[in-house]
């Protein structure tokens, strides 16, 4: 259970961070609360997001790298990239379709998001892998 919060939290905080950063260069990474309001509204939109980012990264990430193997094969893993995009899109389509959340401008802004968020969501993980109680 701890180590889903900490999961969460990271997606969480990679998201924001990745929204400061790719969202005043030309607004094509940006988050809407779901409700107008202050902090909590937009914790809380962010806490959503994280989820949703978990369960399409965790079920339909997973079954594209397994039925996509023999690509990931060939291109030497730069599909990966692809794929990511792909999958931010996703994410900014099924929060859109709730009515609050991610949107994305373009295709290659999705790349671009799904690229910075996995690097932050990287560091994120090595600062906060000693509170998820894992060694590795």
């Amino acid at each position: 259970m701890r180590r889903l919060l900490v999961a969460l939290v990271g997606n969480g905080v990679a998201l924001w961070l990745t929204t400061l950063l790719i969202g005043p260069v030309g607004g094509g990474v940006t988050v809407s609360a779901y409700a107008p309001g202050g902090v909590v509204e937009t914790l809380l939109t962010y806490a959503l997001l994280a989820i949703i980012f978990g369960v399409v990264n965790g079920l339909i990430g997973t079954a594209i790298r397994i039925v996509a193997f023999p690509l990931y094969l060939l291109t030497l893993g730069l599909i990966a990239l692809v794929v990511n995009g792909l999958l931010f899109l996703l994410v900014a389509w099924i929060s859109g379709g709730i009515g609050f959340g991610l949107s994305v401008e373009g295709f290659w802004w999705g790349v671009l998001g799904a690229f910075v968020m996995g690097i932050f969501n990287w560091i994120i993980g090595l600062i906060l892998r000693p509170l998820a109680g894992t060694r590795r």
